[in-house]
């Protein structure tokens, strides 16, 4: 999915909702409606804002976020790095181990019993 240039063409293909704030803030927050949702209906990605007292303000910040999260949905994910030892190689570890220990016995003088 390619995202529109212009913020005008992304709101096109967007549901933008306004509503009051809620939190503290005063009276401004109580009795205006800068709080801003937006809806992206391609891919149902929902971003709310009331952090301004601009609905103006609120809306860019918004759209921006938006653009981020479309952005992550849209970067093809990377392939995960194996962080464990595959059971084969823990097994040849263990038997060099071994070999090492048998080696270190044969070096020992016998023990003689009386």
């Amino acid at each position: 999915m390619n995202i529109p240039a212009s913020d005008q063409d992304l709101l096109y293909d967007c549901q933008v909702d306004t509503f009051r704030s809620s939190g503290p803030g005063g009276q401004n927050v109580n009795t205006r409606d800068t709080a801003v949702r937006i809806r992206h209906l391609p891919s149902g990605i929902v971003v709310t804002c009331q952090r301004e007292r601009s609905q103006l303000r609120n809306k860019q910040i918004a759209l921006q976020e938006l653009r981020d999260r479309l952005e992550a949905l849209n970067t093809p994910k990377k392939n995960r790095i194996r962080t464990s030892i595959p059971r084969r190689v823990r097994a040849m570890i263990s038997e060099q181990k071994k070999q090492r220990s048998l080696k270190k016995d044969l070096r020992k003088k016998p023990r003689v019993h009386d």
